[in-house]
């Protein structure tokens, strides 16, 4: 598997990235290369461009609906609809309850068809299902709506995915061994946080530690804080390999 992180400004687009996006690819056993895009945020569809063809892209995993997780796929609409060299194939998108009438709201589209005509929506639910070459496991995490973090697993090897949320047993259960967890880090520890909403970067770091980790990457930082708190949050923590997530940044997995 090859990650790559497309946004990952936490709450809004920030100076140094979009929000959060993320492109994770793998031999699809005909020759080809599947593209699987989790989560399409604020600012996120114009910076996938830089890395691949968005028509490209075989299937879309949303982990909730706030817009720094699933806002650009008005733009994405727009592209598979109008582009010049004709209306693009229809293609999954998985996410939560309500994602189909959220979206065509969102670009004041009637609920029929809405953008049904250019995405197959599916609704997430708590268990293991297939997308394209991938074994994908999604369990509900702790904020303040429907939100889900991913096991994404192909030939052996696995990437976790937190999306957002508090500290939880749910997401150290589903991270048990992963080659990497990539985890949300937006709150401090100096801070008081609100309850039930985000990890800082010890607590993810926490997670990786309980749960076996090969690799943590930190991700979702919000463009008020440094980026580098949350790393010295997070050593000391877990003794492995620890890097900041940044906007074009991959991983070998």
């Amino acid at each position: 598997m090859k990650l790559t992180v497309i946004g990952c400004s936490g709450s809004y687009a920030g100076p140094e990235s979009s929000a959060s996006s993320y492109l994770v690819e793998a031999p699809d056993g005909e020759g080809g290369t599947f593209r699987l895009l989790v989560d399409l945020g604020s600012g996120a569809l114009g910076a996938l461009h830089r890395h691949v063809d968005p028509l490209l892209i075989d299937a879309v995993l949303v982990s909730h609906l706030h817009a720094d997780h699933f806002f650009d796929i008005s733009g994405y609409y727009v592209m598979r609809k109008y582009h010049p060299t004709g209306p693009a194939p229809r293609i999954p998108v998985w996410g939560p309850r309500g994602m189909r009438s959220r979206v065509a709201r969102a670009y004041g589209l009637p609920l029929d068809p809405g953008m049904n005509d250019e995405f197959a929506f599916k609704r997430l639910r708590k268990g293991s299902f297939e997308i394209g070459p991938f074994q994908v496991t999604a369990r509900r995490v702790l904020h303040p709506i429907e939100a889900f973090a991913f096991r994404i697993e192909h030939e052996g090897k696995v990437l976790v995915y937190s999306g957002d949320t508090a500290l939880c047993d749910a997401l150290v259960e589903l991270a048990e061994g992963a080659d990497v967890l990539l985890a949300e880090a937006a709150f401090r520890d100096d801070e008081d946080n609100p309850p039930g909403i985000h990890m800082t970067g010890s607590e993810a770091a926490s997670v990786a530690r309980d749960a076996h980790c090969r690799t943590l990457v930190l991700t979702h930082v919000p463009p008020w804080h440094d980026k580098r708190d949350a790393l010295r949050e997070a050593e000391g923590v877990f003794l492995g390999p620890i890097s900041l997530a940044a906007e074009g940044s991959s991983y070998s997995i």
